[in-house]
Formats: structure tokens, sequence, C-alpha cells
């Protein structure tokens, strides 16, 4: 009897990594994961956090531009010794890309990124609400 596996989302999964290839200008090839990622919105700011295990800050970029917050690394390959025995790697390595267009009402030179224990926190604060000014109109 064979094992069958059955990924009912892979068709999706690798469109979505062959479009986040083609965005990030660089063949799909180049990109070998897409960290799961959860956003949301506070008060003063949006929050951006991405699951990255075993990548280092180091291997981490963060951009913003036109619009669009960019987060692009890679996570290395351990060194492993050959054995003789049975072996299964399902981590993946290499390098990962993901996009986000930012509102219009943030401040995108004030973005901040700090990594702990394995997660990525992206904070996007959002510009101060400038209230709406009337104008008296005068008679000529």
């Amino acid at each position: 009897m064979s094992i069958a596996i059955r990924e009912p989302w892979g068709l999706l999964n690798r469109l979505n990594r062959d479009l986040d290839g083609i965005w990030a200008g660089a063949p799909s090839t180049e990109v070998a994961f897409i960290p799961p990622v959860d956003v949301h919105e506070e008060k003063d700011r949006f929050v951006v956090r991405a699951d990255l295990p075993g990548v280092k800050p180091e291997d981490i970029e963060v951009t913003a531009e036109k619009g669009v917050l960019t987060l692009r690394g890679e996570r290395k390959a351990e060194k492993r010794e050959n054995s003789d025995g049975y072996e299964r790697i399902e981590r993946v390595s290499g390098s990962f890309t993901r996009r986000f267009a930012l509102p219009e009402n943030v401040q995108a030179d004030s973005i901040k990124a700090k990594f702990a224990h394995g997660v990525l926190e992206v904070g996007i604060p959002k510009q101060p609400v400038v209230a709406a000014k009337r104008v008296q109109v005068e008679a000529a």
C-alpha cells in the first residue's frame, strides 16, 4: 500500500509564490518559501508580524518604497552530517519575499522593525488625523 499525501492548497501556494517572485522583480525559482504573516490595525499604527524561525536578524531586509512594504530575507540551510539512516527534511531553506500595499495615512519614514523569538514585528505608525478646517466665505 502506498501512502499518498494530498495538499489541496499546494497549487494556490505555488501560484502565490510565483506572483511574489514576479513582484519582487526576481524569477519565481529564487523564492523558496512564503512566511505566514498576521496584519492588524491598532489605534495609532498598523502591525505586521511574520513567523521566521531559523532566520537571523541580519538576514532580514524591511523596506518601504512607493507605497509598498517589502519583507525580504533568507533562511540559510543547516549543515548536516551524512547518515546511513532514514532522513526526511520538511523545513525549507532559501530566500523569501512578501509585499504589502501601504495605506496613504502612514508615516513610512517612521516604520520600526524588531525581531524576537523567530517573529518579525513591523510597526507602521499612522499619520495624525488633521481635522477639517472650515473656511469662511466673504462677500465681495
